[in-house]
């Protein structure tokens, strides 16, 4: 049984348990509804309250952005008015920097062209010099040419006048007279003179050296003049002696060998004046004689210019030749000591041999003289123990021949 108080009353009273689930199945039954209702009513009006904040923020949030947006088309319009503004001021700067530019260009085209016109006037006039120094030019050359003509026909009849040994000379005593018209002025310190040293079996025609301050030779040259008439059967080459020339360079110890020919008078390359063909020999050139001067102050200025190069390599060779020769000296020293010192160890040797066979002679000497000693003392016995007595035991004659003489008072 379940006691049940009336929540109106307060009365008691009892019911049995399906009567008890019964009433407290209808209690929570209508107490649910009604705690539901509530709670529906609460929500909906909380739910209104809700909706009616959202909608007067919206509201605001809405007055606010149509207020904005309204002050923005407002900064808007006058961006627009202000920018306006100065599309309007560009506009008219442009067409006044447009008039400006061409207004500019028409001074800089005016001015070109009289520029043009300058020019055009300056080009005739370079023109008409250049007509003139051409002719000039050809004028000068064809002199030249004509004064290497004379020069030549005054060669062929320079060598016709003349034999064929009184040619070579004579192109020899022209590059003589030549270096000794300048010597003094150009080439004070220098040697030119004939090579008259015939000992190899050959010989040059000129040695020319030069030396600096200090001694110190910094160029050398052999030179060789070739020439021959033009009757001549049989015609030489410059080639033909170039074997001989760099023979007489090298027995004379010379750095450049020279041939001033007349030979191969219309061989074009000769013409030149100056042929290098040190790609057959060494530093041999063949010239024609009107480069004689000029090609020997070539080559000695060239030399010139590394005649401090060649003074150090001069030192550095005397370095060499003074170590090379205290080196010699060193082991002249070395030979002649360690020679030395052999002979006087032999001799040292032979001297203690020779003293101790000396050693060995007096050893044996001595025990000569003391075995000498000896027998002289065993001879001194012997005498002092000698007596007539003695002599004459076993000899009776000579016994009594020696008693008659005692009696007779000789003994």
């Amino acid at each position: 049984m379940q006691e049940i108080r009336c929540p109106k009353c307060g009365e008691v009273f009892q019911v049995d348990e399906t009567g008890y689930d019964q009433i407290a199945q209808q209690v929570r039954d209508k107490e649910f509804e009604r705690e539901l209702e509530r709670r529906k009513k609460e929500l909906d009006a909380k739910h209104q309250q809700e909706l009616e904040v959202i909608r007067l923020q919206e509201e605001k949030e809405h007055t606010a952005s149509m207020t904005q947006k309204d002050a923005e088309i407002s900064e808007k319009g006058r961006r627009i008015a202000e920018l306006q503004a100065k599309l309007d001021a560009s506009e008219t700067a442009k067409k006044l920097a447009v008039a400006e530019a061409v207004e500019k260009k028409n001074e800089e085209l005016s001015q070109k062209v009289t520029e043009i016109a300058d020019l055009r006037g300056e080009l005739k006039n370079r023109e008409t010099e250049s007509r003139l120094s051409e002719k000039s030019l050809q004028e000068q050359y064809e002199e030249k040419l004509r004064l290497k003509d004379e020069q030549i026909e005054y060669y062929k009849d320079f060598k016709a006048r003349q034999s064929t040994k009184m040619i070579g000379e004579s192109l020899e005593q022209h590059c003589l007279t030549q270096f000794n018209a300048i010597r003094m002025t150009a080439f004070p310190n220098a040697y030119f003179e004939k090579d008259n040293d015939a000992r190899t079996g050959s010989k040059g025609d000129f040695i020319y050296r030069e030396c600096g301050e200090d001694g110190t030779e910094f160029i050398s040259i052999m030179f060789e003049m070739k020439n021959e008439a033009d009757m001549t059967t049989t015609k030489h080459r410059n080639e033909d002696f170039f074997k001989e020339l760099d023979k007489d360079r090298k027995e004379k110890n010379c750095e450049y060998a020279i041939l001033v020919s007349l030979l191969e008078i219309d061989n074009e390359l000769y013409n030149n004046g100056i042929v290098d063909v040190s790609y057959k020999y060494p530093k041999m050139y063949v010239i024609r004689p009107q480069f004689f001067i000029p090609m020997i102050t070539l080559l000695r200025n060239a030399a010139k210019n590394s005649l401090q190069y060649r003074q150090e390599l001069q030192i550095v060779r005397n370095q060499q030749v003074d170590i090379r020769n205290f080196e010699e000296n060193m082991n002249a020293f070395k030979e002649g000591f360690a020679r030395n010192y052999r002979l006087a160890s032999e001799k040292f040797s032979t001297a203690i041999d020779e003293i101790d066979k000396t050693i060995d002679h007096l050893q044996k000497t001595k025990a000569a003289l003391l075995s000498s000693e000896n027998n002289l003392r065993l001879a001194n016995n012997k005498a002092d123990e000698l007596s007539i007595k003695k002599l004459t035991k076993n000899a009776p004659s000579v016994k009594a021949m020696f008693d008659g003489l005692k009696q007779e008072g000789e003994i």
